[in-house]
């Protein structure tokens, strides 16, 4: 839509997580490589939840990481949506280290390593660091917004990448990042008001965060998505040494 105060229009932007995935199997073992994981069952029907609340919204293009998980929670929520899927790589999730790296990793430093993003030389699990996943990420999403071929636009991205856009676009860098939890399939309503000649943001508003269909109150929602991760991981562990 045209503004009426200035020489802009204000562009939307649907900013989902991918709905819960198969990182941690039954027995409590991790999976080899997260690259490919699929949604569980209660992911398929957390984007079903998903697909339900967007109905009415006319999107007019639609990009997701590539990653199986995104795919995934992109097609339940298009629906019957005549939309081609967009993939961008440069918008998978932060990468972690090797076995080895990962091995040194206690429960409590997988659970908040998110909060340490804006420390000095901080790596995810050992592996990419965060100032470069952030640069990665914001270079990718800027390049989105910049073309004008598009008023609704759904991306459907990680928890980290998630964060590195929601941190560049509040102005709250990476000591920020953290705080932006990102549950399960959770929705993020981002505007853009764009200059009309060249198309440069004007200015930035934050309209939801982390908002999810099935449990809007959050009230069965009390652990971060990591330390729910760590602690089940953490129980498989001492339960092998029992």
């Amino acid at each position: 839509m045209k503004l009426p105060f200035d020489q802009t229009r204000r562009r939307r932007i649907y900013l989902l997580r991918h709905a819960e995935a198969a990182y941690i199997s039954a027995d409590g073992k991790r999976a080899e490589d997260s690259r490919v994981v699929e949604l569980t069952d209660q992911g398929r029907r957390e984007a079903e939840d998903m697909a339900a609340l967007l109905k009415s919204v006319a999107f007019d293009r639609a990009i997701c990481s590539g990653l199986l998980r995104t795919v995934e929670t992109a097609n339940i929520v298009l629906g019957p949506r005549k939309l081609q899927l967009e993939t961008i790589p440069a918008l998978e999730e932060i990468r972690g280290g090797d076995a080895v790296a990962r091995a040194d990793i206690s429960p409590p430093d997988l659970a908040y390593m998110m909060f340490r993003a804006g420390q000095p030389n901080a790596r995810f699990a050992g592996g990419e660091a965060f100032i470069d996943f952030a640069r990665r990420v914001v270079g990718a999403f800027n390049t989105v917004v910049a073309e004008q071929n598009w008023e609704t636009l759904l991306m459907v991205c990680h928890g980290g990448v998630n964060r590195a856009i929601l941190t560049e676009v509040t102005g709250a860098g990476l000591r920020a990042f953290g705080a932006f939890e990102q549950d399960s399939c959770c929705l993020n309503v981002i505007d853009a008001d764009c200059c009309l000649d060249g198309g440069a943001v004007e200015r930035w508003i934050l309209r939801a965060v982390n908002a999810t269909a099935n449990d809007p109150i959050k009230d069965t929602r009390r652990l971060l998505t990591l330390e729910g991760m760590a602690k089940r991981l953490a129980d498989a562990s001492a339960a092998e040494k029992q």
